[in-house]
């Protein structure tokens, strides 16, 4: 595998872990609840979601998208169509303030668990892997040593992702509030959106 390679699906990832959603719902409303740690422990089981679907479609659908290939262009462009669709939610009605209400308590098992839980039943997740991993990805030639580099580089833009938005909603309760603040968050995150969809769809034709 390429450097390029490498780096282009590190950007991918990094711009769709930055996007609000369910999991960073979750992790500011825990931040802001219970401070630093317990949303740590989250963000943890976030991780371990993602890298559950990472190897999902690594070992499962990399064998679909070389035999079925219209099949999995069809994904593509529903997967593309889903994240088009999350990105006119967000501009129309975006995060509201009662969202990111601060959860209390729970211990850090608890916390690690609810994390693992949010990624694994959130759709934009698994779609965003199903659709953009074989885009970005040689999965028919990804050996071993591939995978280990890919699966550890992961972990490190998952973080890099995760960590602001822990410690900034452990501190900034109040202008998280804003309905200023909030409007601009949502429409900048819509427009990622649209922009990653757009993109899976170019490279998808």
């Amino acid at each position: 595998m390429s450097v390029a390679t490498f780096l282009a699906y590190g950007t991918a990832l990094l711009v769709a872990a930055l996007i609000p959603g369910p999991g960073m719902t979750a992790i500011v409303a825990r931040a802001l609840g219970g401070g630093v740690r317990p949303a740590v422990f989250m963000g943890l089981g976030l991780i371990v979601g993602d890298l559950c679907y990472f190897s999902t479609v690594c070992f499962g659908f990399a064998y679909v998208a070389q035999t079925l290939g219209t099949v999995f262009l069809v994904v593509k462009y529903l997967g593309a169509a889903y994240l088009a669709f999350l990105a006119w939610k967000l501009w129309r009605q975006g995060l509201l303030s009662q969202d990111i209400e601060g959860q209390t308590g729970g211990s850090g098992g608890g916390a690690f668990l609810s994390g693992l839980l949010v990624t694994l039943g959130n759709p934009k997740t698994m779609l965003f892997y199903l659709a953009l991993l074989p885009t970005l990805l040689p999965l028919d030639t990804m050996t071993t040593r591939d995978y280990l580099l890919v699966s550890a580089g992961s972990v490190v833009v998952l973080t890099v992702a995760l960590v602001p938005y822990i410690f900034l909603a452990a501190r900034a309760r109040a202008v998280l509030r804003r309905p200023a603040a909030l409007k601009v968050l949502n429409r900048a995150a819509a427009g990622t959106l649209a922009g990653t969809a757009a993109y899976i769809s170019i490279k998808a034709a």
